[in-house]
């Protein structure tokens, strides 16, 4: 079953679409890792089985011939599908939000919850005054009441 499952990658890249040569054909896989089916969106355009994963794979290999390098055909692809195709998109410009919008509120629910359990310790909480003798006389009174 493992087997299987490591194989579904080679199910979506049909042998019409492998290179001849093995170094480009290994490039062709690493590239199509990184970039996202636009159908499918949870998988890679090697895992999909998508008609536009197939052109996609197509066209990524038909750069590679043409002699761009990695980043170019990345460029190329992000530049026609915009960079929803890509899984990790480039931190820059607007994406910048992305990426640090988490730590960020992170942090500010840390320090949410610094100041809440700090404002509830115990030795942050007024002292109590101390009763009066009319208050204390009561107490006692109330005490006796209870005891007996």
């Amino acid at each position: 079953m493992l087997a299987l499952v490591a194989a579904q990658a080679a199910w979506a890249v049909q042998p019409d679409e492998v290179l001849a040569d093995a170094a480009l054909e290994h490039r062709a896989r690493e590239i199509g890792q990184m970039l996202r089916c636009p159908v499918c969106q949870g998988e890679n355009i090697d895992e999909s089985n998508a008609p536009i994963s197939r052109d996609l794979r197509l066209y990524v290999r038909e750069r590679l011939v043409a002699g761009d390098s990695d980043a170019q055909v990345i460029d190329a692809v992000t530049e026609r599908f915009g960079e929803f195709v890509l899984f990790e998109p480039k931190a820059e410009g607007g994406n910048l939000i992305l990426y640090w919008a988490g730590p960020l509120m992170a942090l500010v629910a840390a320090l949410a919850a610094f100041l809440f359990l700090r404002g509830r310790r115990p030795d942050a909480a007024p002292a109590p005054e101390a009763l009066t003798t009319e208050e204390r006389a009561r107490l006692d009174a109330l005490m006796r009441d209870q005891e007996s």
